[in-house]
């Protein structure tokens, strides 16, 4: 299949793929807004990644993507569709990485930074921390839910 100009132009006009973007946009927009308030956000390029790329934090942006395309569908070819069925499972699966798996990584993430910290003070190696933040609590992909369930429905019914 040849990826051209015109698939791409059918990509970036179905108005799934578009409440995806905007579900997406939306919860780094807010988790960037929050940075911004609470003095996490120093500069420009820390801003630009909190648009973009800042994973972890409130609210849940691959649950908030993964609501809106499982809402949308679900409007689009009904709840008993094969379609809805299989955006309905990976939604299942991101809420369960969300929650259990990535959240697991952070805590192990926090340990290991202690303990490569205490290794560093005592002079015994040269330690730089890694990222803790991997995964969300509860509220954070309750909301990333909610926030996607709305836009996808703004976008079903517009």
């Amino acid at each position: 299949m040849y990826f051209g100009k015109k698939v791409l132009a059918e990509i970036i006009s179905n108005p799934v793929f578009q409440a995806c973007l905007f579900s997406w946009f939306s919860a780094q927009f807010i988790k960037t807004v929050i940075g911004l308030f609470s003095g996490k956000i120093h500069s420009l390029r820390a801003l630009s990644e909190s648009l973009v790329w800042r994973t972890g934090g409130f609210p849940s942006s691959h649950t908030a993507l993964v609501t809106t395309l499982t809402t949308c569908v679900g409007f689009r070819s009904g709840v008993s569709s094969d379609t809805f069925m299989l955006a309905f499972c990976f939604l299942m699966v991101t809420i369960r990485d969300a929650l259990g798996v990535r959240r697991a990584s952070g805590l192990q993430a926090k340990k290991l930074n202690e303990l490569g910290n205490e290794l560093s003070d005592k002079q015994m190696i040269e330690y730089k921390p890694i990222k803790e933040i991997l995964g969300h609590r509860p509220m954070e992909v309750i909301f990333g839910a909610v926030l996607g369930f709305f836009i996808g429905l703004g976008f079903a019914v517009l």
